[in-house]
């Protein structure tokens, strides 16, 4: 069965589409992996064309000034607002996403990279990119077949359940929130939980959570994200005809973890 990459480096970078609501912090290190990659190969392997946001009170400006992007704001909230509707509408979030796309496709990207992008993506905007997400979470593990640790709270969950680990994994945004195919999943980082936490309080789980939850953006997030823009961008994901998932021909129903990369 014939394999298709995700991206052929014969037709030059990889054009990406960053897509965020707040701070952006996903997207900056987007763009110091992609300025560091062009100075070590004498040219882009990937290249963010353009910055969108959903909220008008985002970061996205600034990050656009520091780095020249263009930037495309359109807020979800003032756009609920004048519908007089409920956010829970999603025919009114398809439409907003079939706008959305319409924004966009003067800047001929194929990648949409989410970083810290809030709003529930439907079929329009779905299906015009390759969308990247980073989950804070080993998206291969799995209980009865499910994928154990999904959802908004997977960190707490993962600590209340007595993990000594966390990763953070990349996938594809497909319809089914966290249940796209897995890219990379990062190396574990060692939960962190001061002596006399009780984390049968709420409070201190939170507090616990959130702590070990912004030491995993940095040695998992920060990491895995860019790094799996690159393997695309250099053609090494491939799909076959079933959509299934390979790297550099090899089958990875699970994702490939950083360690097996960082070998030799």
């Amino acid at each position: 069965m014939p394999l298709k990459p995700l991206h052929d480096p014969e037709d030059g970078p990889l054009r990406i589409i960053g897509l965020m609501s707040g701070s952006g912090t996903n997207l900056r290190k987007i763009l110091e992996h992609q300025e560091k990659m062009k100075e070590q190969a004498g040219k882009y392997l990937f290249q963010m064309v353009a910055i969108f946001s959903d909220n008008h009170q985002s970061q996205a400006p600034e990050i656009g000034k520091d780095y020249d992007l263009p930037v495309v704001i359109h807020d979800l909230g003032a756009f609920y607002k004048k519908s007089n509707a409920p956010r829970s509408n999603l025919n009114l979030r398809r439409k907003f996403d079939q706008m959305t796309v319409k924004m966009l496709s003067p800047f001929k990207a194929t990648v949409a990279a989410y970083g810290g992008y809030m709003s529930l993506a439907t079929k329009p905007l779905i299906q015009a990119f390759i969308g990247v997400n980073v989950h804070p979470a080993d998206l291969s593990v799995e209980l009865n077949g499910k994928r154990k640790w999904t959802g908004g709270h997977a960190v707490k969950d993962q600590i209340s359940a007595g993990e000594k680990f966390l990763r953070s994994s990349t996938h594809l945004i497909e319809p089914e929130c966290d249940l796209g195919k897995i890219f990379i999943i990062s190396n574990p980082m060692p939960v962190e939980i001061p002596p006399g936490t009780d984390l049968k309080d709420p409070g201190q789980l939170q507090k616990i959570s959130d702590f070990n939850q912004d030491r995993l953006k940095e040695l998992g997030d920060w990491i895995v994200f860019p790094k799996t823009l690159e393997e695309i961008s250099r053609g090494n994901f491939q799909t076959d005809e079933s959509g299934k998932f390979y790297y550099q021909d090899r089958p990875i129903p699970g994702g490939i973890r950083l360690e097996q990369l960082e070998s030799p």
